[in-house]
């Protein structure tokens, strides 16, 4: 029996004389679609809201408002974001439309998923591998979080929120980029084809309050002792270099030894990335450039320091050396410029020396190694390392006196050394130790008038005349 024919003898009267069925199959059909429909739940009805709101509020906004006012522009999205719930016919609990309407706005008017994570003080990195990936470090250690984005679409929306009001730009021709936050985090970004996990985001987040000196020490990141020794040494206008792997805390350190600058001082900061968060007054902020569209218009580092040197500045802070710039670095430090101060990626002071003397060959001038080292040695006087432990947290594990050459060699001294004595309740237990040695440096701290309690360097005898 073909089906047109059960269809019609379904219709036909039976035995009480009513139809067997008055429904066609289409009509079965939208009742079965209206019942999956109907069970289908509410975060799902409201998929891809954000997304239409987001577009009709560019469409509707009044392009006469300031976006800057988020007071304004958030009454609009409200607004609009009622009226739109209503036109759908969507139905959600007080918890589930303020959850939603937080969401919107954090699309339009923040950067989305992370909104919250942007907004959480004690996170201080978040990395976003792809849409479905989203991690966090908190308290030196990195978690795994539930958030999402949509997917790789949604995630370009977020970095072109990022990108564009610096002028940046991401895409095929320049598919990574470093940038920054107004709240003054650092982000650095990567995309297809280079990053095969999708669009990634990783963002170093940076105190709002200054780490302080007694903040750290009450943390047991360095000792009361070695304090003293460093802002003796910053007043005194030793030139000192901070190393340490990544994540190790280099340019929070740094922002805390810039606390000691006196400030009649005039200091100039170089970054790629301005990240630095100097309190003295007389401050003067310089930031690279990367090249244009047309790949004109580049500004290096390097570029910076030699324009830095005639801007007369009492001090230069270069927040990372990375290549050539070493070079004009030192011989700023060696012409006149003391108490200059940098970080650079190494392991131990040594490493550091080493990869100091490797980036001043970046710079393509053909020196001799024994002339870059002697360069090395009478710019710097000391190096400061710092180490991310397995618990998360983050010491000076040493601070090193360069002094001077032997031969072809440079001579380091350890003045500063940690000592691990113990690992409890997931905790490494240890302490910045003197070493007992007087720095050779001590000449020039005492010339300035500050004499330093022998107890300083774990010694018994009196003070040093």
């Amino acid at each position: 029996m073909s089906l047109l024919k059960r269809i019609e003898r379904s219709n036909q009267p039976d035995a009480t004389g009513t139809a067997a069925s008055t429904e066609s199959p289409a009509t079965k059909l939208d009742e079965i679609r209206l019942k999956r429909q109907a069970a289908v739940p509410a975060r799902d009805a409201t998929r891809g809201l954000k997304e239409r709101i987001h577009d009709r509020l560019i469409t509707e906004l009044d392009p006469k408002i300031d976006i800057s006012k988020t007071d304004d522009v958030r009454k609009n999205i409200e607004t609009l974001f009622g009226s739109m719930l209503e036109a759908e016919g969507i139905v959600l609990n007080r918890a589930d439309r303020l959850k939603l309407l937080d969401e919107t706005i954090a699309e339009i008017l923040g950067y989305g998923p992370i909104e919250p994570l942007l907004a959480d003080d004690s996170i201080t990195e978040i990395m976003v591998n792809g849409p479905k990936s989203v991690y966090i470090e908190r308290s030196g250690k990195v978690e795994k979080t539930s958030i999402t984005f949509e997917n790789d679409g949604h995630v370009n929306r977020i970095i072109d929120r990022i990108v564009s009001p610096l002028g940046r730009r991401v895409d095929e021709s320049q598919p990574y980029v470093d940038a920054r936050l107004p709240n003054g985090s650092r982000v650095n970004i990567i995309i297809p084809p280079l990053a095969l996990k999708g669009p990634t985001i990783t963002i170093r987040k940076f105190f709002k309050r200054m780490l302080t000196a007694e903040r750290l020490i009450e943390n047991g990141s360095i000792t009361a002792e070695a304090v003293e020794l460093l802002k003796a040494s910053i007043y005194a206008r030793l030139n000192i270099l901070i190393s340490g792997g990544t994540g190790t805390g280099k340019t929070t350190f740094l922002n805390m030894l810039s606390s000691f600058i006196p400030s009649t001082e005039r200091v100039i900061t170089i970054e790629n990335a301005a990240e630095l968060q100097l309190q003295q007054e007389h401050v003067i902020t310089l930031e690279s450039k990367p090249p244009n569209i047309e790949g004109k218009g580049e500004v290096t580092q390097r570029d910076l320091m030699v324009n830095a040197l005639r801007m007369r500045p009492d001090r230069i802070i270069v927040g990372e050396v990375r290549a050539g710039e070493a070079l004009d670095m030192l011989q700023a430090m060696n012409t006149g410029h003391d108490g200059s101060m940098s970080t650079l990626h190494a392991n131990t002071p040594r490493d550091a020396l080493a990869r100091l003397e490797t980036m001043t060959l970046m710079a393509g001038i053909d020196l001799p190694v024994r002339a870059i080292r002697e360069q090395v040695a009478s710019a710097v006087q000391m190096i400061i390392q710092l180490e991310r432990m397995r618990d998360g947290s983050r010491p000076v594990v040493g601070i090193a006196e360069v002094q001077g050459m032997e031969g072809d060699v440079i001579v380091m001294q350890d003045i500063f050394k940690y000592e691990q004595t113990g690992f409890e309740n997931n905790k490494i237990i240890g302490r910045l130790q003197p070493t007992g040695i007087r720095p050779k440096f001590m000449e020039k701290i005492e010339a300035a008038g500050i004499h330093l309690p022998p107890e300083v360097f774990g010694s018994d005898r009196r003070r040093f005349r």
